[in-house]
Protein backbone atom coordinates (compact mmCIF):
# COMPACT_ATOMS: atom_id res chain seq x y z
CA UNK A 1 0.00 0.00 0.00
CA UNK A 2 1.36 3.21 -0.75
CA UNK A 3 1.68 5.39 2.18
CA UNK A 4 0.15 9.19 2.26
CA UNK A 5 2.87 11.84 0.94
CA UNK A 6 2.85 14.88 3.55
CA UNK A 7 4.75 17.92 2.68
CA UNK A 8 5.87 20.57 5.08
CA UNK A 9 6.55 24.29 4.37
CA UNK A 10 9.19 25.76 7.06
CA UNK A 11 11.46 24.32 9.22
CA UNK A 12 11.11 25.99 12.31
CA UNK A 13 10.16 24.15 15.67
CA UNK A 14 6.20 23.84 14.53
CA UNK A 15 7.40 22.48 11.09
CA UNK A 16 9.77 20.32 12.66
CA UNK A 17 7.39 18.51 15.54
CA UNK A 18 4.78 18.20 12.78
CA UNK A 19 7.51 16.02 10.85
CA UNK A 20 8.58 14.15 13.76
CA UNK A 21 4.96 13.54 14.76
CA UNK A 22 3.66 12.36 10.62
CA UNK A 23 7.32 10.33 10.51
CA UNK A 24 6.50 8.34 13.84
CA UNK A 25 2.80 7.59 12.15
CA UNK A 26 3.99 6.26 9.17
CA UNK A 27 3.69 8.87 6.63
CA UNK A 28 6.02 10.05 4.16
CA UNK A 29 7.44 13.49 5.24
CA UNK A 30 8.97 16.31 3.19
CA UNK A 31 9.75 19.57 4.97
CA UNK A 32 11.02 22.70 2.78
CA UNK A 33 12.95 25.28 4.19
CA UNK A 34 13.38 28.44 2.19
CA UNK A 35 16.89 29.59 4.30
CA UNK A 36 20.39 27.11 3.68
CA UNK A 37 19.51 26.07 6.94
CA UNK A 38 16.87 24.86 9.00
CA UNK A 39 15.78 26.89 12.10
CA UNK A 40 18.14 30.10 12.05
CA UNK A 41 14.79 31.57 14.50
CA UNK A 42 15.71 28.80 17.01
CA UNK A 43 19.56 29.32 16.99
CA UNK A 44 19.29 32.71 17.23
CA UNK A 45 16.89 32.62 20.05
CA UNK A 46 19.00 30.05 21.88
CA UNK A 47 22.39 32.08 21.81
CA UNK A 48 21.58 33.61 24.97
CA UNK A 49 20.21 30.45 26.48
CA UNK A 50 17.92 28.49 24.98
CA UNK A 51 14.47 28.89 26.81
CA UNK A 52 12.53 25.73 26.29
CA UNK A 53 9.52 26.08 28.62
CA UNK A 54 8.28 27.41 32.08
CA UNK A 55 7.09 25.24 35.55
CA UNK A 56 4.41 27.59 35.99
CA UNK A 57 1.02 25.84 37.07
CA UNK A 58 -1.34 25.39 34.38
CA UNK A 59 -3.70 28.00 35.14
CA UNK A 60 -1.27 30.57 35.14
CA UNK A 61 0.76 29.49 32.01
CA UNK A 62 -2.66 29.49 29.95
CA UNK A 63 -3.16 33.57 30.79
CA UNK A 64 0.08 34.21 29.29
CA UNK A 65 -1.83 33.58 25.96
CA UNK A 66 -4.54 35.75 26.47
CA UNK A 67 -7.57 35.62 24.39
CA UNK A 68 -6.08 32.73 22.66
CA UNK A 69 -5.92 30.67 26.03
CA UNK A 70 -8.95 27.81 25.27
CA UNK A 71 -7.34 27.66 21.81
CA UNK A 72 -3.80 26.97 23.09
CA UNK A 73 -5.04 24.42 26.30
CA UNK A 74 -6.32 22.22 23.67
CA UNK A 75 -2.43 21.99 21.88
CA UNK A 76 -0.51 21.48 25.29
CA UNK A 77 -3.08 18.66 25.93
CA UNK A 78 -0.83 17.08 22.90
CA UNK A 79 2.19 18.75 24.17
CA UNK A 80 2.67 19.92 27.21
CA UNK A 81 5.61 21.22 29.23
CA UNK A 82 6.19 18.28 31.01
CA UNK A 83 6.33 15.94 27.45
CA UNK A 84 8.88 19.16 26.33
CA UNK A 85 11.16 18.20 29.28
CA UNK A 86 10.95 14.63 28.12
CA UNK A 87 11.33 15.21 24.49
CA UNK A 88 14.75 17.27 25.04
CA UNK A 89 16.06 14.73 27.57
CA UNK A 90 15.15 12.44 24.92
CA UNK A 91 17.67 13.84 22.71
CA UNK A 92 20.02 13.89 24.83
CA UNK A 93 19.38 16.95 26.12
CA UNK A 94 19.92 17.24 30.14
CA UNK A 95 17.41 20.23 31.37
CA UNK A 96 17.46 22.07 34.53
CA UNK A 97 14.87 24.66 36.34
CA UNK A 98 16.02 28.43 36.67
CA UNK A 99 15.40 30.56 39.87
CA UNK A 100 12.41 32.07 37.98
CA UNK A 101 11.01 28.83 36.86
CA UNK A 102 12.07 28.86 33.72
CA UNK A 103 13.16 25.20 32.13
CA UNK A 104 16.92 25.42 29.94
CA UNK A 105 19.12 22.71 28.63
CA UNK A 106 22.04 22.65 30.31
CA UNK A 107 23.95 23.12 27.50
CA UNK A 108 22.40 26.71 27.43
CA UNK A 109 22.16 27.02 23.50
CA UNK A 110 19.75 25.41 20.57
CA UNK A 111 22.96 24.28 18.34
CA UNK A 112 23.31 20.61 20.23
CA UNK A 113 19.50 19.98 20.41
CA UNK A 114 18.85 21.25 16.69
CA UNK A 115 21.65 18.81 15.66
CA UNK A 116 20.45 15.68 17.90
CA UNK A 117 16.64 16.80 16.52
CA UNK A 118 17.52 16.90 12.59
CA UNK A 119 19.55 13.53 13.01
CA UNK A 120 16.76 11.51 14.80
CA UNK A 121 14.15 12.79 11.96
CA UNK A 122 16.81 12.26 8.95
CA UNK A 123 16.76 8.59 10.97
CA UNK A 124 12.98 8.90 10.63
CA UNK A 125 13.06 8.91 6.74
CA UNK A 126 12.05 12.85 6.74
CA UNK A 127 13.44 14.84 4.02
CA UNK A 128 14.61 18.27 4.29
CA UNK A 129 15.04 20.01 1.57
CA UNK A 130 16.28 23.77 1.95
CA UNK A 131 16.53 26.46 -0.52
CA UNK A 132 13.17 25.64 -1.70
CA UNK A 133 10.46 28.92 -1.01
CA UNK A 134 7.12 28.26 -1.44
CA UNK A 135 5.95 31.24 -4.01
CA UNK A 136 2.29 30.39 -4.01
CA UNK A 137 -0.54 27.99 -5.40
CA UNK A 138 -0.93 26.95 -8.61
CA UNK A 139 -3.60 24.57 -10.81
CA UNK A 140 -1.77 21.90 -9.68
CA UNK A 141 -0.58 22.46 -6.29
CA UNK A 142 1.92 24.40 -4.48
CA UNK A 143 4.70 25.85 -6.23
CA UNK A 144 8.20 26.01 -4.86
CA UNK A 145 11.54 27.96 -6.06
CA UNK A 146 14.47 25.65 -6.14
CA UNK A 147 17.76 26.24 -7.04
CA UNK A 148 16.67 23.60 -10.07
CA UNK A 149 14.16 26.40 -10.77
CA UNK A 150 10.20 26.17 -10.26
CA UNK A 151 8.69 22.76 -9.09
CA UNK A 152 5.32 21.95 -8.57
CA UNK A 153 3.93 19.65 -5.84
CA UNK A 154 0.88 17.97 -5.19
CA UNK A 155 1.04 15.67 -1.42
CA UNK A 156 -1.76 14.53 0.10
CA UNK A 157 -1.78 17.10 2.50
CA UNK A 158 0.57 19.53 3.32
CA UNK A 159 1.71 21.86 6.87
CA UNK A 160 2.41 25.34 6.76
CA UNK A 161 4.61 26.24 9.15
CA UNK A 162 5.86 29.69 7.49
CA UNK A 163 6.08 32.23 10.91
CA UNK A 164 4.55 35.43 11.76
CA UNK A 165 6.44 38.64 10.70
CA UNK A 166 9.32 39.24 13.20
CA UNK A 167 12.27 38.75 12.59
CA UNK A 168 11.96 38.85 8.83
CA UNK A 169 15.89 38.15 7.64
CA UNK A 170 15.84 35.03 9.27
CA UNK A 171 13.49 33.51 7.00
CA UNK A 172 9.56 34.51 8.18
CA UNK A 173 8.63 37.82 6.32
CA UNK A 174 4.96 36.80 6.10
CA UNK A 175 4.83 36.92 2.50
CA UNK A 176 2.30 33.87 2.71
CA UNK A 177 -0.47 36.16 3.89
CA UNK A 178 -1.38 37.46 0.05
CA UNK A 179 -1.79 33.97 -0.90
CA UNK A 180 -3.93 32.36 2.00
CA UNK A 181 -5.99 36.12 1.57
CA UNK A 182 -6.44 34.73 -1.93
CA UNK A 183 -8.12 32.29 -1.20
CA UNK A 184 -10.50 33.24 1.17
CA UNK A 185 -8.92 32.29 4.07
CA UNK A 186 -9.16 35.82 6.94
CA UNK A 187 -5.66 36.66 8.22
CA UNK A 188 -5.21 39.45 11.21
CA UNK A 189 -2.69 42.39 10.46
CA UNK A 190 0.68 41.49 11.98
CA UNK A 191 1.64 43.56 14.66
CA UNK A 192 4.98 43.05 17.05
CA UNK A 193 5.46 41.32 20.19
CA UNK A 194 7.86 40.74 22.05
CA UNK A 195 9.41 44.10 21.37
CA UNK A 196 11.05 47.42 22.96
CA UNK A 197 9.28 50.78 23.50
CA UNK A 198 10.38 53.96 22.61
CA UNK A 199 11.28 56.77 25.17
CA UNK A 200 11.93 60.45 24.62
CA UNK A 201 15.37 60.16 26.44
CA UNK A 202 17.87 63.19 26.51
CA UNK A 203 20.74 63.03 25.06
CA UNK A 204 22.93 62.90 27.87
CA UNK A 205 20.74 60.14 29.31
CA UNK A 206 20.98 57.83 25.91
CA UNK A 207 24.48 58.02 25.70
CA UNK A 208 25.71 57.25 28.91
CA UNK A 209 23.08 54.24 30.14
CA UNK A 210 21.99 53.00 26.72
CA UNK A 211 22.86 48.69 27.43
CA UNK A 212 22.70 49.38 30.78
CA UNK A 213 20.40 46.82 32.53
CA UNK A 214 17.73 47.34 35.26
CA UNK A 215 17.29 45.00 37.77
CA UNK A 216 15.72 43.75 39.51
CA UNK A 217 12.78 45.74 38.55
CA UNK A 218 9.08 45.27 39.06
CA UNK A 219 6.87 46.86 35.61
CA UNK A 220 3.76 47.53 35.56
CA UNK A 221 0.57 48.66 33.28
CA UNK A 222 -2.94 49.03 33.99
CA UNK A 223 -3.56 45.93 36.15
CA UNK A 224 -0.52 43.74 35.39
CA UNK A 225 2.86 43.79 37.48
CA UNK A 226 6.08 41.64 36.01
CA UNK A 227 8.98 41.49 37.89
CA UNK A 228 12.31 40.69 35.95
CA UNK A 229 14.64 42.42 34.30
CA UNK A 230 14.66 45.37 31.32
CA UNK A 231 17.24 46.78 29.54
CA UNK A 232 18.19 50.45 28.43
CA UNK A 233 18.17 51.70 24.87
CA UNK A 234 19.22 54.42 22.91
CA UNK A 235 15.90 54.55 21.61
CA UNK A 236 14.08 53.13 24.96
CA UNK A 237 13.27 50.37 26.67
CA UNK A 238 13.24 46.80 26.23
CA UNK A 239 13.80 43.23 28.04
CA UNK A 240 12.14 40.27 29.30
CA UNK A 241 9.98 42.17 32.02
CA UNK A 242 9.11 44.93 29.09
CA UNK A 243 7.91 42.01 26.92
CA UNK A 244 5.50 40.58 29.30
CA UNK A 245 3.60 43.64 29.16
CA UNK A 246 4.67 44.26 25.10
CA UNK A 247 0.61 43.40 24.41
CA UNK A 248 -1.08 46.14 26.40
CA UNK A 249 1.45 48.42 26.39
CA UNK A 250 1.27 48.19 22.00
CA UNK A 251 -2.13 48.33 21.99
CA UNK A 252 -2.35 51.34 24.36
CA UNK A 253 -0.18 53.27 21.79
CA UNK A 254 -2.28 52.45 19.15
CA UNK A 255 -5.66 53.98 20.67
CA UNK A 256 -4.41 56.50 22.53
CA UNK A 257 -0.71 57.36 20.58
CA UNK A 258 1.43 57.04 24.10
CA UNK A 259 1.41 54.39 27.16
CA UNK A 260 2.85 54.68 30.58
CA UNK A 261 4.85 51.99 32.25
CA UNK A 262 5.93 52.43 35.90
CA UNK A 263 9.14 51.10 37.16
CA UNK A 264 9.64 49.97 40.44
CA UNK A 265 13.57 50.61 41.41
CA UNK A 266 13.23 48.52 44.32
CA UNK A 267 10.83 45.74 43.95
CA UNK A 268 11.88 43.94 47.26
CA UNK A 269 11.36 46.37 49.78
CA UNK A 270 8.28 48.32 50.63
CA UNK A 271 8.31 52.01 50.81
CA UNK A 272 8.29 52.22 54.18
CA UNK A 273 11.34 49.98 54.53
CA UNK A 274 12.99 52.00 51.81
CA UNK A 275 11.72 55.35 53.29
CA UNK A 276 13.43 53.89 56.65
CA UNK A 277 16.79 53.78 54.72
CA UNK A 278 16.62 57.45 53.19
CA UNK A 279 15.35 58.87 56.55
CA UNK A 280 19.08 58.41 57.82
CA UNK A 281 21.09 61.46 57.45
CA UNK A 282 23.09 62.18 54.19
CA UNK A 283 26.50 63.35 55.62
CA UNK A 284 28.82 64.37 53.21
CA UNK A 285 28.34 61.74 50.26
CA UNK A 286 26.86 63.15 46.90
CA UNK A 287 23.08 62.72 46.23
CA UNK A 288 24.29 60.02 43.84
CA UNK A 289 26.49 58.13 46.13
CA UNK A 290 23.64 58.79 48.97
CA UNK A 291 20.72 57.10 46.59
CA UNK A 292 23.88 54.25 46.08
CA UNK A 293 24.49 53.54 49.38
CA UNK A 294 21.15 54.13 51.28
CA UNK A 295 18.61 53.03 48.82
CA UNK A 296 20.65 50.70 46.84
CA UNK A 297 20.31 51.82 43.33
CA UNK A 298 22.59 50.81 40.35
CA UNK A 299 24.19 54.21 38.27
CA UNK A 300 21.51 53.53 35.34
CA UNK A 301 18.63 53.26 38.11
CA UNK A 302 19.93 56.55 39.49
CA UNK A 303 20.09 57.86 36.05
CA UNK A 304 16.42 56.74 35.48
CA UNK A 305 15.49 58.78 38.54
CA UNK A 306 17.13 62.14 37.66
CA UNK A 307 15.86 61.56 33.92
CA UNK A 308 12.27 62.78 35.37
CA UNK A 309 11.49 66.12 34.67
CA UNK A 310 11.79 67.76 37.81
CA UNK A 311 13.80 67.82 40.83
CA UNK A 312 14.05 64.61 43.31
CA UNK A 313 11.63 64.59 45.61
CA UNK A 314 12.52 66.45 49.02
CA UNK A 315 11.63 64.03 52.48
CA UNK A 316 12.10 60.17 52.20
CA UNK A 317 8.60 59.11 52.00
CA UNK A 318 7.82 61.16 48.98
CA UNK A 319 11.73 59.78 47.58
CA UNK A 320 10.50 56.14 48.28
CA UNK A 321 7.56 56.60 46.57
CA UNK A 322 9.19 58.38 43.69
CA UNK A 323 11.74 55.33 43.58
CA UNK A 324 8.74 52.55 43.76
CA UNK A 325 6.96 54.37 41.09
CA UNK A 326 9.09 55.96 38.42
CA UNK A 327 6.59 56.93 35.29
CA UNK A 328 7.74 56.41 31.87
CA UNK A 329 5.99 57.56 28.35
CA UNK A 330 6.07 55.35 26.10
CA UNK A 331 6.20 57.06 22.71
CA UNK A 332 6.07 54.32 20.27
CA UNK A 333 6.84 50.62 19.49
CA UNK A 334 9.63 49.25 17.97
CA UNK A 335 8.74 47.56 14.40
CA UNK A 336 8.64 43.90 13.13
CA UNK A 337 12.16 43.79 12.26
CA UNK A 338 13.19 44.42 15.74
CA UNK A 339 10.48 42.24 17.67
CA UNK A 340 10.98 38.89 19.44
CA UNK A 341 7.39 37.73 17.90
CA UNK A 342 4.44 38.94 16.41
CA UNK A 343 0.97 39.03 16.80
CA UNK A 344 -1.47 38.81 13.92
CA UNK A 345 -1.64 35.66 11.01
CA UNK A 346 -4.06 33.52 10.58
CA UNK A 347 -7.59 33.98 12.38
CA UNK A 348 -8.00 30.75 14.87
CA UNK A 349 -11.50 30.67 13.39
CA UNK A 350 -9.72 29.82 10.04
CA UNK A 351 -9.15 26.18 10.95
CA UNK A 352 -10.49 23.71 13.13
CA UNK A 353 -9.71 21.58 15.66
CA UNK A 354 -6.72 19.90 14.02
CA UNK A 355 -5.60 23.25 12.23
CA UNK A 356 -6.51 22.46 8.89
CA UNK A 357 -7.86 25.99 7.22
CA UNK A 358 -12.01 25.54 6.78
CA UNK A 359 -11.66 27.43 3.07
CA UNK A 360 -8.62 24.86 2.37
CA UNK A 361 -9.10 21.20 2.62
CA UNK A 362 -5.88 19.60 3.25
CA UNK A 363 -3.94 22.96 3.82
CA UNK A 364 -3.15 22.92 7.50
CA UNK A 365 -1.38 25.67 9.44
CA UNK A 366 0.56 25.77 12.73
CA UNK A 367 3.21 28.12 14.66
CA UNK A 368 3.21 31.63 14.52
CA UNK A 369 1.47 31.56 11.21
CA UNK A 370 -1.82 31.38 13.76
CA UNK A 371 -3.13 34.28 15.70
CA UNK A 372 -1.85 33.93 19.12
CA UNK A 373 1.14 35.81 21.04
CA UNK A 374 3.02 35.26 24.20
CA UNK A 375 5.72 36.53 26.36
CA UNK A 376 9.50 34.49 26.16
CA UNK A 377 10.01 32.61 28.96
CA UNK A 378 9.31 29.77 27.28
CA UNK A 379 5.66 29.98 26.31
CA UNK A 380 6.24 30.39 22.84
CA UNK A 381 8.22 27.98 22.04
CA UNK A 382 6.27 25.65 23.71
CA UNK A 383 2.94 26.60 22.01
CA UNK A 384 4.89 26.52 18.70
CA UNK A 385 5.76 22.76 19.27
CA UNK A 386 2.57 22.00 20.88
CA UNK A 387 1.05 23.33 17.95
CA UNK A 388 3.15 21.04 15.36
CA UNK A 389 1.86 18.23 17.62
CA UNK A 390 -1.58 19.17 17.28
CA UNK A 391 -1.51 19.80 13.60
CA UNK A 392 0.56 16.06 13.19
CA UNK A 393 -2.76 14.67 14.41
CA UNK A 394 -5.32 16.87 12.57
CA UNK A 395 -2.78 15.49 9.48
CA UNK A 396 -3.34 12.09 10.33
CA UNK A 397 -6.87 12.01 10.95
CA UNK A 398 -8.03 14.01 8.20
CA UNK A 399 -5.77 11.18 5.84
CA UNK A 400 -7.88 8.49 7.34
CA UNK A 401 -11.45 10.00 7.18
CA UNK A 402 -10.18 11.83 3.17
CA UNK A 403 -10.15 9.78 -0.13
CA UNK A 404 -7.37 11.78 -2.02
CA UNK A 405 -5.96 14.83 -1.89
CA UNK A 406 -7.75 17.94 -1.93
CA UNK A 407 -5.33 20.84 -2.33
CA UNK A 408 -6.31 24.12 -4.05
CA UNK A 409 -5.67 24.69 -7.56
CA UNK A 410 -5.26 28.53 -8.57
Amino acid sequence: MTRHIVHIVGAGPAGLMAAERLAAAGLAVVVHEAMPSPSRKLLMAGRGGLNLTHTEPLEGFLGRYGPAAATVASWLDRFSPTHMIGWAEGLGQSTFVGSSGRVFPRAMKASPLLRAWLSRLSQAGVELRTRSRWVGFNQDGLTFKTPDGLRTERPDAVVLALGGASWPRLGSDGAWREWLEGKGVVVSPFKPSNVGFDVAWSGIFAERFAGQPLKPVALSHGDETVRGEAMLTAYGIEGGAVYALSAGLRDAIAREGAATLTVDLRPDLSIEALAGRLAKPRGKDSVTNWLRKAAGLSPAAIGLLREIPGDLPAGADKLARRIKAVRLTLTGVQGLARAISSAGGVALDQVDDGLMLKALPGVFVAGEMLDWEAPTGGYLLQASMASGATVAAGVVDWLARSSGPALPGS
